[in-house]
C-alpha cells in the first residue's frame, strides 16, 4: 500500500487535476525529511488537518546533498519516500531533483501550503502561486529542539565520547 502512495510527476499531476475536480482541498508541503523523528510526525499530522489531502513533495538524493552537504543525505530517497509514505497523515509523496518545490507547487496548484517555522508568507517559495490561486499559506511550529541535524550531533558527539572510553 506505501509503494502506491509514491508518485510520479505525471501521476501527481493527474491526482491532483482529480483532486481539484472532486472539490478535495489539497495540503502541500515539502522537505529532505532525511531522518525521520517526532517532530516531523507532529508537523505532517497537523498539516494533514488542515485540508483533505496532504502531498509531500520530498528532495532528491541530490538536491539533498546541493542544499545539506556532501555527508547528506543519510537515507537514501527511496526509503525516505516509503517511510513518509507509510505514515497516515501523507496521502502522496512525490520526489522532486530541484532545490526548490516551486515547479512541482506550480503543478500541483495547492489549497493550502504548509512550511514549517515561522517563514514571512511572501519568502516561502510557491506562495505567490497559491495565494494567485485563492489558497493560503500556512506555518507550522516545529517541536523545539528536535531536528535531523540534532540528532546526527548527537550520535557522533555519543560516538567520540564512547570511542574514547572503549578498551583497544
Amino acid at each position: 500500500m506505501s509503494k502506491a502512495k509514491i508518485a510520479s510527476w505525471d501521476q501527481i499531476s493527474r491526482i491532483a487535476r482529480d483532486l481539484h475536480q472532486r472539490g478535495k482541498r489539497i495540503v502541500f508541503s515539502n522537505g529532505c525529511f532525511d531522518l525521520l523523528h517526532a517532530g516531523h510526525v507532529e508537523y505532517l499530522e497537523q498539516a494533514r488537518d488542515l485540508g483533505d489531502v496532504l502531498i509531500i513533495g520530498l528532495n532528491s538524493d541530490a538536491s539533498v546533498q546541493r542544499l545539506k552537504g556532501k555527508h547528506r543525505p543519510i537515507v537514501p530517497q527511496d526509503e525516505r519516500a516509503l517511510v513518509l509514505a507509510a505514515l497516515e497523515s501523507v496521502d502522496y509523496v512525490v520526489v522532486f531533483e530541484q532545490d526548490t518545490p516551486y515547479e512541482l507547487i506550480r503543478l500541483i496548484e495547492p489549497d493550502i501550503l504548509v512550511k514549517g517555522g515561522d517563514w514571512p508568507v511572501e519568502e516561502i517559495v510557491g506562495s505567490d502561486i497559491v495565494v494567485a490561486k485563492g489558497g493560503r499559506v500556512h506555518n507550522i511550529y516545529f517541536r523545539e529542539g528536535v531536528s535531523t541535524t540534532a540528532i546526527i550531533d548527537r550520535i557522533l558527539k555519543s560516538n567520540r565520547s564512547g570511542s574514547s572510553q572503549r578498551k583497544v
